[in-house]
């Protein structure tokens, strides 16, 4: 009655919250996959989502086929990564180079889900910070870098993993605490406190300030996000941070946020591979186990399509 399809389409219907985000990820138009998910609820007798929720939100009987999903797609891509193996021998190197300073907590979980799956391929997490991960790259030293910066170099290729909205992150007394979003001017008084990297790597900079012709009052800098935050906290000044960094102490009342500009300030995150390797099988599966992972462990990115 079931079949792998329905089940990587609820999958995708929860990972995207939508049915044209889950149409994109299934390389379906949208019609063809609401005439499927009908034909699945008329199969079941039962609807599986609600009508109109955004986003988009599952009914019980949605979410049992979920856990069915959850359950038995692994199974089927191990499989499949067992079968790849045995006919094909693959296995290889993949020397992993973090540009992204807060990416950890999905990444390491990721490399774990990967670890099970391409137990033949040499895993390997290298930090960039005493040398440029991109040039390394081009020059096969590593052989993935993480980035929110792809760069036009055609021997390079840069897959999106997520999009994600960076915010501003003030003390809860802070004066402008409790607006919805904040214009450049906002933060002509401030000391911002940043990344220790070049400002035309930092978004506030690049895209938010120096078009608006605006100069914060200071500068300070932390290598830590969780630093960061705690800086924040104490009055020490306000930080621009990817919105999954700020979900738990959010949620726990220790700061407050704000968009930066009316419609938010939002990045993309790739996985810049060398253009000759893109196509080998056990990159793309560390690509897919990214996306996967990030999806399900982060709050408030949204996939990258």
């Amino acid at each position: 009655m079931l079949e792998l399809k329905h089940l990587r389409t609820i999958l995708e219907l929860q990972e995207t919250g939508s049915l044209t985000g889950a149409a994109e990820r299934l390389s379906l138009t949208q019609s063809a996959l609401s005439h499927q998910i009908k034909a699945l609820e008329d199969l079941l007798g039962q609807p599986l989502f609600v009508r109109k929720s955004r986003p988009l939100r599952l009914t019980p009987a949605g979410q049992r086929l979920l856990a069915l999903a959850e359950c038995v797609l692994p199974e089927i891509r191990r499989a499949e990564a067992d079968l790849r193996r045995l006919r094909e021998g693959i296995g290889g190197r993949l020397h992993i180079a973090v540009e992204c300073h807060s990416c950890y907590d999905w990444l390491l979980p990721a490399m774990d889900a990967y670890r099970r799956d391409w137990p033949e391929v040499e895993l390997d997490l290298i930090t960039s910070k005493s040398f440029s991960a991109l040039p390394a790259l081009a020059e096969g030293q590593i052989d993935l870098v993480v980035t929110s910066d792809p760069t036009d170099d055609p021997a390079l290729g840069f897959a999106p993993l997520f999009r994600f909205e960076i915010l501003l992150v003030m003390a809860r007394d802070h004066p402008l605490a409790g607006r919805r979003y904040l214009e450049p001017a906002d933060l002509r008084d401030e000391t911002l406190i940043c990344y220790p990297v070049e400002r035309s790597r930092l978004d506030v900079f690049r895209r938010f300030l120096e078009p608006a012709g605006i100069e914060p009052a200071g500068t300070r800098t932390s290598e830590l996000s969780l630093m960061m935050v705690q800086l924040v906290k104490s009055g020490r000044g306000v930080a621009a941070l990817p919105g999954w960094v700020l979900a738990a102490p959010l949620a726990e009342g220790q700061i407050a946020v704000a968009s930066l500009g009316e419609t938010g300030l939002w990045s993309m995150l790739y996985a810049g591979t060398r253009g000759i390797d893109r196509q080998r099988p056990y990159l793309v599966g560390f690509i897919e186990a990214a996306r996967r992972t990030a999806c399900r462990v982060l709050a408030g990115i949204e996939p990258s399509g």
